[in-house]
């Protein structure tokens, strides 16, 4: 299983050892599923709305460089995240992905669509997502409601990375079937004292887009990602000196373990 809950991509062939792609803890986020239903190839990703257009480019050409001279097949989207938030942010995010994927060369299909209106439950006059988490199966293409009690390794890192405001990356070699994961580079967050100062709530209502919808680790996973940043503000210098990413690879247990730089 190979999971993300952050604006990242993941991309792999359906012959490589990754079997299932997940993520979860989507509320206004939505989630996408792009896979050629010739080549097997798919991609999985959470988007934020913070550049919706260039991803979906991004994703529909990483798809396309994995399914070369394929002649049979088509592209096949899914969609699912959002909820009627008093912001309106999932909404907005819906458009811009439908308006991106329209605006392509290529014939998208569009097989799953559960999002903003289509995702809400309301209980005791709040709105929730009643789908947070979609799992994907790498070999059939089949998408199923999934929940992660892990998210893979370095989730403070790659939390870390996406809270300084960096873009949407891919973070799997598929040709030797290994995560990568950095070098990384931010500058020193921005009060980051006075954020881990903060009680609960007061982090929960200034640093979520949808405070009332939050599953309950969210405030925890946002201290432990501020303190990441605190203790490495130069992640050049501390984690990364090499400039060489941290890669990864599945064991026979199918589990990531590190990847030792004679194995790259």
């Amino acid at each position: 299983v190979a999971t993300e809950r952050l604006p990242a991509a993941f991309f792999c062939s359906a012959t490589g050892s990754v079997s299932v792609l997940g993520s979860d803890d989507a509320t206004t986020c939505h989630l996408v599923v792009l896979r050629h239903t010739g080549s097997g190839a798919i991609c999985l990703t959470h988007c934020d709305g913070s550049d919706t257009e260039t991803e979906v480019l991004l994703l529909t050409n990483a798809v396309k460089v994995l399914s070369p001279n394929i002649e049979c097949g088509r592209l096949e989207v899914h969609l699912v995240g959002g909820f009627c938030d008093d912001r309106l942010l999932s909404e907005r995010l819906t458009s811009q992905l439908l308006r991106a994927f329209d605006r392509l060369q290529e014939d998208i299909h569009l097989v799953t669509f559960c999002v903003t209106e289509l995702n809400d439950r309301q209980e005791k006059g709040n709105h929730f997502p009643f789908v947070y988490g979609i799992a994907a199966n790498v070999k059939t293409g089949e998408i199923f409601h999934a929940t992660f009690p892990d998210r893979g390794p370095n989730e403070e890192l790659r939390s870390a990375r996406t809270f300084t405001g960096a873009k949407m990356v891919n973070i799997y070699d598929s040709r030797k079937e290994q995560l990568c994961i950095g070098p990384y580079f931010w500058l020193p967050f921005p009060l980051v004292d006075y954020w881990l100062e903060q009680d609960d709530q007061h982090l929960l209502q200034n640093l979520s887009t949808s405070p009332q919808a939050e599953p309950p680790h969210f405030v925890s996973h946002i201290r432990a990602t501020l303190t990441y940043l605190k203790e490495h503000p130069f992640p050049h210098k501390t984690l990364f000196p090499s400039r060489k990413p941290w890669r990864y690879r599945k064991n026979t247990d199918g589990l990531w373990e590190r990847v030792s730089s004679d194995q790259i």
